[in-house]
């Protein structure tokens, strides 16, 4: 098996199968990142850069090192378990649902799964801004950046990839207790997710016509907006979406009770639930692009 068969695999096996259900790799990796995090907590960038290159180095080095071995079943697995394609649609189109059966309480008891923000006063168009924004940014996160760092670096680079990305959303947020303990974790991820973010974000201008698109309105969106958004990354692929999908994203949102006002992304009216299943159908077409394009330019 050849790594381009093994970066298409993984991501056939994640649409086909989604995240394993027991035994999480992923989420084993965060339950020992957090108890690490515990014993040598200090709030200080020193500790917690030490604290991310020690555990996203380990994992990328471990990786090699069995990619030495079996490079392309290696990386079959390593790719699998890092995606995360499948349940994202899953879980957007689980809030549409609630959302069109009239069922407001259920759509915001299942947000979280998608998307860390406080839920408690979204209504209808708020819940389902999120899940758009959230579809947009984990489509890079989740889906592009593994094949990105797999076509680049193999085994290891899905693995520092994947562990960066996990650090962040353990401890790169900014409460008191990591504001300075999550500083290394956050920039790490910024600087890993760079890639993905712009070339998710020109697939998804690519693929705007299979949601009823148009990609000159979606690359116009890209350039006037992508970089007004607090995150480096994040921004590209949420303007894309907008721009692809026709819609307003941004505005008012709060985060474990602290308000932000995020600025306007796109011309369009805002998200409804038919904008959720689009935005998802974008984010497998992006996927498929993304592996494609991975696979063929993968040793």
């Amino acid at each position: 098996m050849s790594a381009r068969a093994a970066l298409l695999g993984g991501f056939l096996a994640d649409l086909a199968l989604g995240d394993p259900v027991r035994w999480h790799p992923v989420a084993g990796f965060g339950r020992a990142a957090l108890r690490l995090e515990r014993a040598i907590y200090a709030p200080t960038r020193r500790h917690g850069a030490a604290f991310a290159a020690g555990l996203v180095g380990g994992c990328g080095l471990l990786a090699g090192v069995l990619g030495k071995l079996r490079r392309a079943p290696v990386l079959l697995a390593l790719t699998w378990a890092a995606l995360g394609g499948r349940s994202l649609v899953r879980e957007a189109r689980r809030v549409a649902v609630a959302l069109d059966a009239g069922e407001l309480g259920a759509a915001r008891a299942a947000l979280p799964a998608l998307a860390g923000r406080d839920v408690e006063q979204l209504d209808e168009a708020g819940v389902s801004r999120a899940v758009v924004e959230s579809v947009a940014e984990n489509t890079g996160d989740a889906v592009v950046g593994a094949l990105v760092w797999g076509a680049i670096a193999g085994p290891a680079g899905v693995a520092a990839y994947r562990a960066a990305n996990t650090l962040d959303a353990l401890v790169g947020h900014r409460g008191e207790r990591y504001l300075r303990f999550g500083w290394a974790a956050a920039r790490l991820d910024d600087a890993m997710s760079w890639p993905a973010a712009r070339l998710g974000a020109l697939l998804a201008v690519a693929a705007a016509p299979l949601v009823g698109g148009s990609p000159a309105a979606a690359w116009r969106v890209l350039r006037r907006d992508g970089g007004a958004h607090p995150s480096p990354n994040a921004g590209r692929l949420e303007a894309a979406f907008a721009g692809a999908l026709g819609v307003r994203l941004g505005g008012p949102l709060s985060y474990e009770g602290r308000s932000e006002m995020r600025p306007n992304l796109g011309d369009g009216p805002p998200p409804d639930t038919a904008a959720i299943r689009r935005a998802t159908r974008l984010s497998l077409a992006v996927g498929a692009a993304a592996a494609t394009l991975c696979a063929g330019v993968s040793r």
